[in-house]
């Protein structure tokens, strides 16, 4: 009976605890990323938002951020964006001056649905996007790509779904398939 009474204690004092926590953080500073970076083209992005933090004065920062991002690209959780994104970012960020870094964190913040459908053209991006630098450079590759090794019709038409459904495939291209009327 004492161990009950104790875990009750427990458990109101985690419940008060956390209220007085959230009461707390809902009248700071907006939330943060990890990396104490909001992107302009994020949801959690307001006008209160400061301006990234980006130190290139010496090589040891300099460092630390390229890896950073570098690994911010690779690991995704979405192969095919860890695949583009994880090269090209490898290839050109060493060449990047600030801006073309804040342009990268912003492609960077992205939502992976999202930016797969803009660099491959199935969707057009929005304007804010449209016109970063990072962003116009990754989506010419992957559509010179797109252009140089897959055929026409194995890819979406602009703004039609990617996959088509099962009575699309039926039919075929030339009517209904033998035995499938």
């Amino acid at each position: 009976m004492a161990s009950l009474r104790r875990s009750l204690i427990s458990v109101h004092r985690i419940l008060n605890s956390s209220r007085s926590f959230a009461a707390a953080t809902s009248s700071q500073a907006p939330f943060r990323t990890q990396y104490r970076w909001v992107s302009g083209f994020s949801p959690i992005a307001n006008n209160n938002t400061q301006s990234l933090d980006i130190d290139l004065s010496n090589e040891e920062s300099k460092r630390r951020l390229f890896n950073r991002l570098l690994y911010r690209s690779k690991q995704r959780g979405f192969l095919e964006l860890d695949l583009v994104l994880g090269k090209w970012v490898e290839k050109h960020i060493h060449s990047m001056d600030e801006d073309g870094v804040k342009a990268l964190v912003h492609v960077l913040d992205l939502e992976n649905p999202d930016l797969w459908k803009w660099l491959t053209g199935q969707e057009q991006p929005p304007e804010a996007v449209k016109i970063n630098p990072v962003f116009t450079s990754m989506h010419d590759k992957v559509m010179n790509n797109l252009n140089s090794y897959a055929a026409p019709e194995t890819r979406a038409t602009p703004g039609q779904p990617w996959v088509r459904g099962w009575d699309d495939i039926k039919k075929g291209p030339g009517g209904p398939i033998a035995g499938n009327q």
